[in-house]
């Protein structure tokens, strides 16, 4: 049987190269490294044990680059960005070589374009979006732990977050998703809303700027975010009550986060700011040790009574996970386990099938949540 062929857009970035490794540990070889830096492809394909990878210069935005990369491909995972500049760009050349697509990201604005143009499942094409740590594992780990022996579940409570290096692509896509990310040409979520009564409401939370959380070590600041995929994710559980809290640990990120939409109403360069975002996530980090957290408590009930469930992901990263849930979402197309058409991760992956995979990993550490972390996940360093 003829082995499917892997492209991985981005491959020698900082998800790409964690989702080549995720793909090569389910047994897929000979896989197709794409990427502008021929010395970081090759890089990575050396790290190729059977030495069959192969290497091709491939460009987002360059559209005759880009469908030499997809061409003879079966499958392509995309981890380039920033996601809300190029859309569908990838997805469309993807299903334009007869291919299936997986985007780590990719989110409302790409599945608005893709339905816009005709659905893939008409021709038996099936592209996957939001397949990452953020959104997607974000919404798949509430799914399993509604599943944990809650009846039904009436309110969750998130708080996310952590302390690494910040990508150019998250940097980028952070400036964007202030205007655009979300359905419909709104911004990706809204801050201090969240879910009441089965509805958004507006202003309904506040800003903790300097707290603590027993989740995460240290001082944190806890901005209160309501996205599409929190929204999606409370009528699927048919919680009554969601608030969501992105946790930020660092400084400096924070106090330029707060001055953003002032400055970009002021008129200053978006791509100057995404280059401050990654200084300030440098100095943050300076001295400690990176970290990311997903803390999640699930109220409902059980065999009639009120009951909780907690659960709490440590993980060295957020870039892992990302590329963790690409790779599992690979494999699921190519195992014909996900249907033809436009789909998000979290309504199209299997939960435990990812739980089980991020824990014999060893990708992150999942545990109930107020259960103690190893030392090391939480040690916070010194300067």
């Amino acid at each position: 049987m003829t082995k499917p062929v892997i492209g991985i857009l981005g491959a020698s970035g900082a998800v790409g190269r964690a989702a080549v490794r995720e793909l090569r540990a389910l047994g897929h070889t000979g896989l197709r490294l794409g990427g502008r830096t021929a010395s970081a492809l090759c890089a990575v394909a050396e790290e190729d044990p059977t030495g069959h990878d192969e290497t091709v210069w491939a460009d987002a935005t360059d559209p005759d680059g880009l469908r030499a990369f997809t061409d003879g491909c079966d499958i392509v995972l995309n981890c380039v960005g920033p996601t809300y500049r190029l859309r569908a760009t990838v997805a469309s050349a993807a299903l334009a070589a007869g291919a299936h697509c997986v985007d780590v990201a990719g989110d409302d604005p790409a599945a608005e374009d893709l339905l816009a143009a005709g659905d893939p499942a008409q021709d038996g094409r099936t592209v996957v979006l939001s397949a990452g740590a953020l959104p997607g594992l974000s919404s798949l780990l509430p799914r399993w732990l509604a599943g944990q022996g809650l009846d039904s579940a009436s309110a969750l409570t998130a708080h996310c977050g952590g302390l690494e290096t910040c990508s150019p692509t998250v940097a980028h896509d952070l400036m964007l998703s202030l205007t655009s990310g979300g359905a419909d040409g709104a911004a990706y979520g809204e801050p201090l809303a969240a879910v009441r009564g089965g509805r958004r409401v507006p202003r309904a939370l506040r800003t903790a700027e300097d707290t603590e959380h027993p989740a995460f070590p240290g001082r944190v600041a806890l901005q209160p975010y309501l996205s599409g995929e929190s929204e999606r994710l409370a009528t699927v559980l048919g919680l009554d009550r969601l608030d969501w809290y992105n946790v930020h640990p660092g400084p400096a990120v924070r106090a330029l986060l707060n001055r953003l939409p002032g400055r970009l109403a002021a008129g200053d360069d978006p791509a100057e700011l995404a280059d401050r975002l990654i200084l300030a996530a440098d100095l943050d980090l300076a001295g400690r040790r990176p970290y990311y957290v997903m803390d999640f408590e699930l109220s409902g009930t059980a065999s009639g009574r009120p009951a909780t469930a907690g659960l709490t992901l440590r993980a060295a990263g957020s870039y892992r996970l990302t590329a963790t849930v690409g790779a599992l979402a690979v494999a699921a197309v190519l195992r014909a386990e996900v249907p033809a058409g436009v789909h998000f991760a979290c309504d199209v992956l299997d939960p435990d099938t990812v739980v089980r995979h991020l824990r014999a990993r060893g990708v992150a550490d999942l545990r109930p949540t107020g259960a103690a972390a190893d030392a090391d996940q939480v040690e916070e360093g010194v300067l």
